[in-house]
């Protein structure tokens, strides 16, 4: 049987490391180029959506928040004060360490837990396996993804392969 910690640790984790392989991309692009990688902090797609940095503090919180909720275990507090891709790399690993750091039997009982998540507009009320499976993934997707389309965008040699990562098969 599938459950939740199935569904929620390991997505994050996996997908936490290969943003962390497309940051190292970006500062290695930067330095072949010549220019300070923390321009690319500051990159974004279009005017009014968030920077590169915003997108990844964004993601970590997405899964670290995922994970606290779906097992009441309190979440770390990050101050969303990054300025360099290594302090982007090192929130990543803190973020990965909690989410190891939640025993596969918190995740009991949290396909009903009660999830409450405050927007600035209202708060939407969930059962555990509804806010995993369409709130928490979808925008912690989300801004993965917008992290490396900016820096596609910019020139930073990434693909598909690199999103994915690798891809955990039976052969």
């Amino acid at each position: 049987m599938t459950t939740l910690h199935d569904l929620a640790a390991p997505v994050f984790d996996a997908m936490l490391r290969n943003l962390s392989t497309l940051l190292e991309k970006a500062a290695a692009h930067a330095a072949a180029k010549g220019y300070d990688a923390a321009v690319l902090l500051q990159s974004r797609l279009s005017p009014d959506m968030f920077p590169l940095v915003r997108q990844v503090q964004i993601a970590t919180d997405s899964a670290k928040f995922g994970v606290a909720r779906l097992t009441g275990v309190e979440a770390p507090k990050f101050a969303d004060d990054e300025t360099t891709i290594e302090q982007l790399k090192a929130r990543i690993e803190r973020t990965r360490a909690f989410i190891a750091s939640v025993p596969a039997e918190k995740y009991e009982g949290a396909e009903s837990r009660r999830v409450e998540v405050p927007t600035r507009a209202s708060t939407y009320v969930f059962d555990g396996r509804t806010y995993l499976l369409h709130w928490a993934h979808p925008n912690f997707y989300f801004h993965v993804v917008t992290a490396y389309d900016i820096l596609r965008h910019n020139g930073v040699d990434v693909g598909k392969r690199d999103y994915l990562g690798p891809v955990p098969t039976l052969a």
